[in-house]
């Protein structure tokens, strides 16, 4: 069964709900204003169950506000993206395999109860809508001068106004004869009233939005009250023509008459609670208008909503010079990069180096600057990558001021400040801009197979891991991966979390960790076959023993590799995040 993430839909719902209090709050306040500016808010809580928070944040990505160097957004959009986001996994990370097991169901579980429930409300929509229809073609029309075409219907519904482009006003055949002309226009007026205020369209939305969101409770309530503020909407209108007596035994008098009222896609006349309607339009009590200092905050507060959030995304992704400019300005204190003149690939080799020296022979620029991010190079996350990065091979030298690296420094210690002083490099040098965001795209998900975990414990643990210096004393080192496809893996004390990072190098998407296993391990597998098409030799060439090692069908796949550790990946859709490069210029010799 696939894993789904339904953490971005938990989010969905916690900002649609907290909107949704927030217009019932607005309500009671205004619940002596005129009964439109109820609906229309009501109304916009409906919508935003159908335009997500993470929708407004991508807008507000693309904008990529100013040129300067930012290290962090504004406090403000951090404030607002953990309050709107407030669910990072709807599931506690699994450390036992039976819970792992049963936090993957849950999701596909959860969407299929969903699936019933929206395919129950579409064929219920379906078949009013078909009644309606039918109704329609039995209709007869009627000589009145109206607004839109008035028809006489021999079913017994009350009178109401069908369709959305092309609305037809159905009238029972013979009411009439059941109201006086007075009676019988107050009643065509409320009619007319729902046709100028579009609120079979405005319905249709909400009923969309009761499709797809039918589990929740607080849709529903919404659904009642938008039906109850539309018809005080349209009392409210045509009190201020008619008297009050007449409208109302008018409508009672359609309540006599009619056997049914109006189904789904149906404005009629007396929809909400009747009798509390019959009573406030006898009392007939006029609304307060609405004052410029409630226009001005509801304005704001509805401005607020919509720019909020696409500030906050725009802050978010906003571009960022290459070196990200913490206190301490970390950079190389002399450093070399000039095109290599070697084309022999099985040369090409870059190291860390103890004391934070660098040193690269024949690497492309590309992975030299995913390294220097920390980015998988080839699993899709980095972007905007000019060509020539990815043909043409360099050599770099680059040496830090003595004691950049402390003595003793751990190897995370020392690989940070070097990737840090890369990155200025890069931005002085290479005259790099990038910026990072977040997009959804492919990716393999690492999960713990029926059975629980193959692995060996480390014998080191992370609080040892911590105090330790750049090696273990065998060249290898906490968080570290030795290795590759045709290879293998190699790790001594290592979380599954580098290891998904480190195989995303080598996989045609990007792999993340979904077992929420924090310990470390100690992994040690056989060489694997490429994800990745082989690029074909030249004509005539003969091919290489790693060709022939990768053409072997005894070789396992990645797939069969995670398999053998008690783990597995699965194909998924899932948020990465994403480096793209704005802007570089290649280097000139030195």
């Amino acid at each position: 069964m696939i894993n789904l993430d339904l953490t971005p839909v938990a989010n969905h719902l916690w900002q649609s709900t907290l909107c949704t209090a927030t217009v019932w709050v607005l309500t009671l306040a205004l619940r002596k204003n005129c009964a439109a500016v109820r609906y229309w808010l009501w109304l916009a809580a409906s919508v935003k169950f159908l335009v997500p928070f993470a929708v407004l944040v991508n807008i507000g990505g693309q904008l990529h506000w100013g040129s300067t160097s930012v290290t962090a957004p504004p406090q403000f959009s951090v404030v607002i993206s953990q309050f709107g986001r407030p669910f990072q996994a709807l599931v506690p990370a699994a450390t036992h395999a039976a819970v792992a097991r049963t936090a993957n169901l849950l999701p596909s579980i959860l969407c299929c109860v969903w699936l019933c429930g929206a395919v129950l409300g579409l064929i219920v929509w379906w078949r009013s809508l078909r009644r309606m229809q039918a109704i329609q073609r039995a209709a007869a029309p009627l000589p009145f001068d109206f607004a839109i075409p008035v028809m006489s219907s021999p079913a017994g519904l009350e009178p109401g106004v069908f369709g959305i482009w092309k609305p037809v006003l159905l009238l029972p055949a013979g009411i009439s004869e059941r109201l006086t002309p007075a009676q019988l226009k107050a009643v065509l007026a409320h009619e007319l009233c729902h046709v100028r205020r579009r609120d079979n369209l405005t319905g249709a939305i909400h009923m969309l939005v009761e499709i797809i969101f039918w589990f929740h409770p607080l849709v529903w309530l919404i659904r009642l009250r938008l039906v109850a503020e539309r018809e005080r909407a349209c009392d409210e209108e045509v009190l201020r023509v008619w008297d009050a007596s007449v409208y109302a035994e008018g409508i009672l008098n359609v309540c006599k008459f009619c056997l049914e009222s109006p189904p789904l896609f149906v404005a009629g006349v007396t929809g909400s609670n009747l009798k509390k309607r019959i009573e406030e339009i006898l009392a007939h009590r006029p609304a307060r208008s609405i004052r410029a200092f409630e226009r001005l905050l509801l304005a704001a507060m509805g401005l607020g909503a919509l720019v909020a959030p696409v500030i906050m995304g725009a802050f978010g992704a906003q571009p960022i010079r290459a070196q990200s400019q913490p206190a301490e300005r970390l950079a190389f204190a002399a450093a070399s990069i000039r095109e290599s003149k070697s084309l022999d690939k099985s040369g090409m080799n870059f190291q860390f180096l103890p004391g934070g020296r660098f040193v690269a022979r024949g690497v492309p620029l590309s992975i030299i600057v995913a390294t220097a991010y920390d980015v998988p190079f080839q699993s899709g996350r980095l972007t905007g990558v000019p060509d020539w990065m990815y043909r043409t091979a360099f050599d770099i030298e680059a040496t830090p001021e003595e004691g950049t690296i402390p003595p003793g420094a751990s190897r995370k210690v020392r690989d940070d400040k070097i990737r840090g002083m890369l990155q200025t490099l890069f931005a002085d040098r290479l005259k790099m801009t990038v910026r990072r965001e977040v997009r959804e795209m492919p990716v393999y998900a690492v999960d713990v197979r029926k059975g629980g975990p193959k692995l060996q414990k480390s014998v080191i643990n992370e609080g040892a891991c911590a105090g330790q210096p750049t090696t273990l004393g065998d060249g290898r080192s906490c968080h570290s991966l030795e290795g590759g496809q045709g290879r293998g893996v190699e790790g001594d004390a290592v979380t599954i979390s580098d290891l998904a990072s480190w195989v995303s190098n080598w996989a045609d998407r990007p792999v993340i960790d979904k077992t929420g296993l924090p310990e470390l391990y100690k992994i040690q597998t056989d060489g694997w076959v490429p994800m990745r098409p082989r690029p074909p030799r030249p004509p005539g060439q003969e091919p290489s023993a790693e060709d022939l090692a990768f053409a072997d069908p005894t070789r396992p796949t990645l797939f069969q590799i995670f398999d053998r550790l008690g783990l597995k990946l699965e194909s998924q859709t899932a948020p990465v995040e994403i480096l793209v490069i704005e802007h570089v210029e290649r280097p000139s010799e030195n």
